[in-house]
């Protein structure tokens, strides 16, 4: 993956959140992949959905391609033409913005949705929320779940949670 660590801060370059934030948390980005969730993956079709200038469309596509998101491959040989596919790592990106499509539906009237999820065979609109794989919990809930610093965490993001082991973080 493209490492941008001039985007975050130094104590942030090991945060899974400003990690993922770089890659994927451009407007731009987010609405080509979600365009890619729906089956676009040429140039034309990209451009013309989004409304977005060649110019930045390109230098989007070398980005999401470079991270390992999206991969370049020719459907034409004269003359030369590439497709844009979602890659593994890019597919597992749709629960992200599943969720982030709800958050934003929740906050409108059912009336005034312009988008919504459904099942795919009974047409059915579906609820997306996150929950823990192995209870089923929900983990929308603060008081219930919190992070803490993991296995592989510095010093200084120990030292983020040191007298915090449940992972809560308190206010200076």
């Amino acid at each position: 993956m493209v490492t941008l660590a001039s985007r975050i801060r130094l104590e942030d370059r090991e945060c899974p959140l400003s990690t993922t934030v770089q890659h994927v948390g451009e407007w731009w980005t987010l609405l080509i992949l979600h365009d890619a969730f729906d089956g676009y993956t040429r140039f034309d079709q990209f451009q013309d959905s989004l409304g977005i200038s060649s110019s930045m469309l390109t230098a989007r596509l070398k980005t999401l391609v470079a991270d390992g998101l999206l991969e370049r491959r020719p459907y034409r040989t004269n003359p030369v033409r590439h497709e844009y596919v979602l890659t593994e790592l890019g597919r597992s990106l749709r629960p992200v913005i599943v969720a982030l499509a709800a958050w934003g539906n929740a906050r409108l009237d059912p009336s005034q949705r312009s988008m919504i999820l459904v099942d795919a065979k009974s047409g059915e609109e579906v609820e997306p929320v996150v929950v823990d794989a192995v209870t089923g919990h929900r983990l929308d809930d603060s008081d219930a779940y919190s992070f803490t610093a993991g296995p592989a965490a510095s010093d200084a993001m120990r030292a983020r949670y040191a007298n915090n082991p449940e992972g809560r973080r308190r206010p200076a």
